[in-house]
């Protein structure tokens, strides 16, 4: 029922239909509730709090998966090689504990959250999760003072952390219908009028397409990125396996599962491989397997994304996943390169001016 009425609003969302229309007094109100908070923070009534650290937020405006994790991973990757000490913040959606904590590679994904878990696991970043991200990137500073660069995956529309430079990351989808939850996609107008008094502008607004295309929303700077599944299936022990001999005489039928916002796109995408799936079975995003019907399962060699892999093995380790490979464009990273210099060079500025008294 639950992913029927996902897929529906999906549906409703790409054009001005008859549901998107029915929907769009909620979406008043809901334009109304979110607007109220942006000004309060804009008069600074609430307020955004700054941390020792440059901060980059990697988030989205159109509700479901767009490949903001992927990019978070392909960004921290990026800051490391160029020698900066680079730490991850996060919410941890899903999680069953509420308490701010580190996430490391040992950790469970009911405990510290799915997304959280596999950028530790990706990039061997420290990484905090807390729901005031905030109150995360003060602990993870407090663990890891020498911390040059925080990230912060997901958080667009969080305005408690203070950010020098957002990611807004589309997929193909661009902006749907252009309206607001849940007649349309969005989480807020786009383009948008930015939250300057938690370091929201234009001048510092990249964006980026997943669908390999430019992203044509407007908003900030455009860049695109490709993605595409690795061509071998990973066991929990780090074992692989071509994912095409998945089909070879004698092995088990592949259903693939996923617990993701748009489980059909990765079904999609193991099916472009050449590999033949006999059943699929679309989950909610953030699925916790242990409450998953696993009777069905001995007959079948499961296929799962690398998000879902750490929960769904605790119940079928004989389970196999995929991991996701993106690849974004040179002039992306060299954008960000030029925030983060600019940034130090200013600092390093005021720093020569307070040394000199003025």
């Amino acid at each position: 029922m639950r992913n029927a009425l996902a897929s529906a609003l999906l549906r409703a969302w790409a054009v001005k239909g008859l549901l998107a229309c029915t929907l769009l007094p909620v979406a008043a109100l809901y334009g109304a509730l979110a607007a109220l908070r942006r000004q309060l923070f804009r008069w600074q009534l609430l307020r955004a709090l700054r941390v020792n650290a440059f901060v980059i937020v990697v988030g989205n405006v159109v509700a479901g998966g767009a490949g903001k994790t992927p990019t978070v991973i392909s960004l921290v990757r990026h800051l490391q090689a160029q020698g900066l000490r680079v730490g991850v913040v996060s919410r941890g959606f899903g999680r069953d504990s509420k308490a701010c904590q580190a996430v490391s590679a040992s950790s469970s994904a009911q405990e510290v959250g799915d997304e959280p878990l596999l950028i530790a696991r990706a990039t061997g970043a420290p990484v905090f999760v807390a729901r005031d991200r905030h109150q995360a990137a003060s602990a993870l500073l407090a663990a890891h003072p020498q911390t040059d660069v925080i990230v912060c995956d997901d958080g667009l529309q969080h305005y408690r952390l203070f950010r020098d430079l957002d990611i807004c990351v589309f997929d193909d989808r661009g902006c749907g219908n252009g309206w607001l939850l849940p007649a349309g996609p969005l989480r807020e107008p786009w383009p948008r009028r930015g939250v300057a008094s938690a370091g929201q502008s234009a001048e510092c607004l990249l964006v980026l397409n997943t669908s390999g295309i430019g992203a044509g929303v407007g908003g900030g700077g455009q860049f695109s990125a490709l993605r595409a599944l690795a061509t071998v299936a990973q066991d929990r022990h780090g074992a692989t396996t071509p994912l095409l001999d998945l089909n070879a005489p004698g092995r088990l039928p592949v259903q693939a599962v996923a617990g993701i916002a748009r489980p059909e796109m990765f079904f999609s995408m193991l099916r472009q491989t050449g590999l033949v799936l006999a059943q699929t079975q679309a989950l909610p995003d953030h699925f916790d397997f242990r409450q998953a019907h696993t009777a069905s399962w001995s007959a079948v060699q499961l296929l799962c994304t690398e998000k879902d892999a750490p929960k769904l093995w605790q119940v079928a380790p004989s389970a196999l996943c995929v991991a996701l490979e993106q690849t974004i464009e040179a002039a992306f990273f060299a954008a960000v390169d030029q925030h983060i210099a600019a940034h130090r060079a200013a600092q390093a500025a005021r720093r020569l001016s307070s040394d000199h008294g003025h």
